[in-house]
């Protein structure tokens, strides 16, 4: 499945200026999502980080891996529109800037999902070249309370 901007928005919460991907090129539900950013060079962030070499923060590119991975589980039936939580994110690497115009593209798998519990791992390219890349885990509290009872 293809997710377009709008598509993206009935799937999870997060708008504008907090949105991190505008489309979604491959979504397999229950499995792996790949999409991308275009950054453009008015982004808030490129204004206060830093004015003088401007880049994407770190935290906004595991942000943006988050957001894609998210779109994996919301994808499945009854899940549409729910909200997921950042619980965990390991092995964060980066390897170079991401920079006004740039195109980040992002690709997410996930490793497992039990009892509303997601393990992923997700990279980030520039132009065909790894930049960044971590493992992290999402929680789905509505699918975890159903098992507290």
């Amino acid at each position: 499945m293809k997710l377009t901007h709008s598509q993206i928005l009935e799937y999870q919460q997060n708008r504008f200026p907090y949105l991190m991907i505008d489309y979604a090129e491959k979504v397999i539900p229950g499995q792996l999502s790949e999409g991308y950013k275009k950054l453009k060079k008015d982004e808030w962030f490129f204004k206060v980080h830093w004015p003088s070499d401007p880049n994407m923060p770190g935290m906004l590119q595991i942000e943006s891996l988050v957001q894609m991975g998210s779109l994996s589980i919301l994808t499945l039936p009854g899940l549409k529109g729910k909200i997921l939580y950042l619980t965990s994110a390991n092995k964060l690497k980066f390897y170079k800037k991401i920079v006004p115009e740039d195109i980040f593209y992002l690709k997410t798998k996930i490793l497992s999902w039990k009892r509303g519990i997601a393990n992923f791992s997700g990279n980030g390219y520039v132009k065909n070249t790894l930049v960044c890349k971590a493992d992290f885990t999402l929680i789905l509290p509505e699918i975890i309370e159903s098992y507290k009872k």
